[in-house]
């Protein structure tokens, strides 16, 4: 076996190091990150190359299909995903964001049963945010001020998704996976000390497009768990299905992780961002206002019914999506109304069979449980098979959405888009934008709809065709208006200039956020 210097020769940390970072950052656990990536990396670039080839299959008009490769494993009702985890039996309402310390302790501080902390879309990908995310990680409940009336949420990490490298971090000149660093410093300083406490190293894993990629996954638990000696088995991890490629897949997907496998989740906002980004030259993919796009319109009920019905038959967790709203503390009217809208929300979810739900702020933790207790008395409902469900392609693709495209909808999405751009820019993952906690995958969307609108020159219900020079006129004038608005020294006509280049048709950057990586005053 190579020794830790060996391993280490090729490995270079390009980012600024203080004390509390070199904890992190020993000798043992870059010998480690630098393992994983040697072991590892030529695999994600050849799947990431997949979703090129596949992208152009799309482009030129093919549609995705359950694979007929593996229908022996869809129709095989024998096989079972791993049982639930110790911490992760009851999940019924689960908080999310960002792993900045004021977050960590709201959120262990929380009446939830779980907490996710996200180093992916509610994180800006900065060195600091990110070695900083694993600092907290490691200090956990020995330095926090955290409550001790009740058992402290579990602990789930979203690492970020194989598509984002960590340009601060190379091994033999390439950088290192995003996925793979934080993975491997969080699962290395944590895994035995969370096993002591009764629970386990726990993920959520983002933006798989299929099973090949959830396999890929699968090999780098076993590889982790065998390295410090744990029982294959006690990583386990919740898949969020939010893309449209990975919801033909979710069957093969829980099967590659069956021994780790915690169950799938609705990435709502992602999802509805991959159907227009994997479609955008399609014209009979065309949807209307972001606002019209629910979860009760055909293709998006379609998926919440599969979901569940392919969690159950498999007896994992078929997790709920996110309640973005923030209190609104200056009227008690429209309070009551958008928390009226976050019942509703978490009701359609517990009657339709989900196990759990997310909420973005501890003040909606209270609504999502009463819910969830009323409707799901029992840890989960894994026994709601939903035999009823029948799902098949047209029913996943199934664009009959009914609403309009209107300027007040373009003019919305540009706030948006800017917004988390200007927030980026400052090294803010999320942003709080009338109400509602706006991160990568709301702004992606708003981006992808004005591109796609754009690409076909559709007409808005006031009857102005949407053209390049129509956009970026809007684009100015919420620019100019936001940046009147803003505190001083604001960036937005900064993110108005990266964003225009994403909202006319022609250029289409595969994220934002990798797209906004390639910017050097993003990443400072």
């Amino acid at each position: 076996m190579a020794t830790t210097d060996s391993i280490l020769q090729g490995v270079n940390i390009l980012g600024t190091i203080n004390d509390s970072h070199k904890k992190i950052l020993s000798k043992d656990a870059v010998a480690f990150l630098a393992l994983l990536h040697r072991s590892f990396n030529g695999t994600r670039k050849e799947l990431l190359q997949r979703r090129v080839i596949r992208q152009a299959e799309l482009d030129k008009g093919s549609l995705p299909d359950f694979l007929p490769e593996t229908k022996h494993i869809r129709e095989n009702d024998a096989w079972k995903g791993a049982k639930p985890a110790p911490g992760l039996i009851d999940r019924r309402v689960e908080i999310t964001g960002p792993t900045d310390r004021k977050m960590v302790v709201n959120a262990l501080n929380s009446n939830v049963w779980t907490y996710m902390a996200d180093l992916e879309d509610s994180s800006a990908p900065t060195w600091d945010n990110m070695i900083n995310g694993q600092v907290d990680f490691k200090q956990g409940e020995k330095e926090y001020k955290l409550r001790t009336d009740r058992t402290l949420p579990t602990l789930i990490v979203r690492p970020r998704g194989w598509h984002l490298e960590e340009k601060h971090f190379t091994v033999d000149g390439e950088p290192i996976s995003g996925s793979l660093f934080d993975f491997g410093l969080y699962f290395f300083h944590n895994a035995k000390e969370l096993i002591a406490r009764g629970t386990g190293p726990y993920f959520y894993l983002p933006k798989m497009e299929s099973h090949l990629e959830a396999r890929l996954w699968n090999d780098v638990f076993n590889l982790g768990q065998d390295y410090i000696a744990i029982p294959r088995g006690t990583i386990r991890g919740t898949v969020l299905i939010e893309t449209i490629l990975a919801a033909f897949e979710m069957d093969e997907i829980i099967y590659e992780l069956r021994d780790h496998s915690a169950g799938l989740n609705c990435g709502r906002w992602d999802y509805i961002f991959s159907v227009i980004k994997k479609f955008r030259q399609n014209s009979n993919f065309i949807l209307p206002d972001r606002s019209a796009v629910t979860m009760t319109v055909p293709f998006m009920d379609a998926y919440v019914k599969l979901l569940i019905q392919t969690c159950h038959k498999r007896q994992v967790h078929a997790m709920g999506g996110m309640a973005a709203q923030i209190p609104i503390k200056d009227d008690k009217a429209a309070n009551d109304k958008a928390m009226e809208g976050v019942y509703a929300d978490k009701l359609r979810e517990a009657k339709a069979g989900h196990d759990g739900t997310w909420v973005a702020h501890p003040a909606l933790a209270a609504i999502a449980s009463e819910v969830f207790n009323k409707h799901m008395p029992t840890p989960n409902q894994m026994f709601v098979r939903r035999e009823d469900v029948k799902i098949g392609q047209n029913d996943l693709l199934n664009m009959n959405v009914p609403g309009k495209i209107t300027e007040e909808g373009i003019r919305k999405n540009l706030n948006i888009g800017l917004g988390y751009m200007e927030g980026w820019l400052r090294g803010v993952g999320c942003v709080p934008i009338n109400y509602l906690m706006e991160d990568a995958a709301t702004a992606e969307v708003s981006r992808s709809q004005l591109w796609q609108w754009v690409k076909h020159g559709v007409p808005t219900a006031e009857g102005k065709k949407v053209d390049k020079a129509y956009a970026l006129k809007l684009l100015k004038e919420q620019a100019d208006e936001l940046a009147s608005k803003g505190a001083k020294g604001n960036k937005y006509h900064l993110a108005a200039q990266y964003f225009s280049g994403q909202v006319t048709g022609e250029d289409y950057a595969d994220f934002l956020t990798s797209y906004g990586a390639g910017k050097r005053s993003l990443r400072q």
